[in-house]
């Protein structure tokens, strides 16, 4: 969650010395040094006083500030280097250089005022955004531009919607630190699967770590009577019930906060969407795409013989990218199943259809463009 305990000090243009609240989504340590920088800054220098790391707390024409930014990401790329041959040397190089990164431009600062205003040329209406975004509206903060760009994109994704073609072209709204379903294919491969029978029987299902709500709603429209989807984190608990109520499912699908699975429930279907890469998230944001040890995977499988009534059926929807980065083979996810007492039942596959998939320049492309996402069939094994 979002870190506002620490302070910041710089001396303005007026040579008096001025305090704030530091706002990090990602709990990143406050600047201990900060300059000022305005409309006059070169992109070289601002460059070099970033990754020397100095902050720069603007002063001069939002827009400006922004182009500047664009800027220093350019040098940025300049320097990359080309990717190792070996996926998982590739692979940390990447995560060097993304830290590296956003070392760089998160140095370049704003000072926001009380009531979560901007107080620079062409400064753009911040407040809705920073208020969706949990940032303090009682006191002047803090935060780098490019935070503060994020949360004004997160508000147009939650105001904007994302077209989900598998609820009829429905959009689901994704809330501020809650990933957004923009790729689809594994949305796709939960609306084709076949339902296991014992769903014709008892059609109550459970959405494990259900962020926007999207597979909820997807099995309450393919007749689930009963979905409990359950979360963590309480950005992702307000947005799937509000896209809950948006689509009319309320006397479907029930939000609950659980640490996976709800006590004490068996269903007949039990959908699971875990983080796909075994590392270390940085942000919030992050964890939806990185689980540390394969933590939430593991668990799954562990604790899903339990929570399946009898015929009932798991489903796991994991991409094969970990496997090509070297960071899990599929001998080792065969062997998870197996200590959970979990046999294949079948499996759906799906290409990816992303940006980055088709994209040489960038540093994973060797092991995106072969990405496979899977939604596997999983069941009790039979004693």
């Amino acid at each position: 969650m979002t870190d506002i305990e620490h302070q910041v000090t710089w001396t303005d243009t007026e040579g008096r010395g001025r305090t704030a609240l530091w706002h990090s989504e990602n709990a990143a340590v406050p600047p201990r040094r900060i300059v000022l920088a305005d409309d006059r800054i070169k992109a070289d220098a601002a460059y070099h006083i970033a990754a020397e790391g100095t902050a720069m707390l603007w002063c001069g024409d939002f827009h400006n500030a922004r182009q500047l930014l664009s800027a220093m990401k350019r040098r940025i790329d300049r320097r990359r280097r080309r990717p190792a041959e070996d996926s998982a040397i590739a692979f940390n190089q990447y995560r060097q250089a993304q830290a590296f990164r956003a070392k760089v431009l998160g140095s370049l600062l704003v000072a926001v005022d009380e009531g979560a205003v901007l107080s620079l040329r062409r400064s753009p209406d911040i407040r809705t955004a920073c208020a969706e975004a949990g940032c303090p509206l009682d006191r002047p903060f803090v935060c780098s531009l490019t935070a503060l760009l994020g949360m004004t994109g997160a508000h147009e994704w939650r105001r904007k919607g994302v077209k989900v073609p598998a609820l009829g072209g429905a959009r689901i709204h994704p809330h501020y630190g809650v990933f957004s379903p923009v790729r689809g294919e594994y949305v796709d491969l939960v609306a084709q699967a076949p339902l296991p029978d014992a769903c014709s029987v008892q059609p109550v299902a459970f959405d494990i770590g259900t962020g926007t709500g999207v597979l909820a709603t997807v099995l309450a429209r393919r007749g689930m009577t009963e979905v409990v989807a359950t979360d963590l984190n309480p950005r992702a608990l307000a947005c799937a019930q509000e896209n809950v109520e948006r689509l009319g499912l309320t006397a479907h699908v029930r939000v609950a906060e659980a640490d996976l699975f709800p006590a004490r429930r068996r269903a007949a279907l039990v959908v699971c969407n875990p983080p796909w890469l075994p590392a270390k998230p940085t942000s919030t944001l992050e964890s939806a795409v990185y689980d540390p040890g394969s933590r939430m995977l593991r668990e799954f499988l562990r604790r899903l013989p339990g929570h399946l009534e009898p015929g009932g059926e798991g489903w796991l929807i994991l991409s094969d990218l970990a496997e090509h980065l070297g960071l899990r083979t599929r001998d080792d996810l065969l062997d998870l199943f197996a200590a959970a007492g979990l046999e294949v039942v079948g499996r759906l596959d799906a290409r990816p259809h992303h940006p980055k998939a088709d994209d040489p320049a960038d540093p994973l492309h060797a092991a995106r463009s072969r990405e496979v996402t899977s939604l596997w069939r999983l069941a009790v094994k039979a004693r």
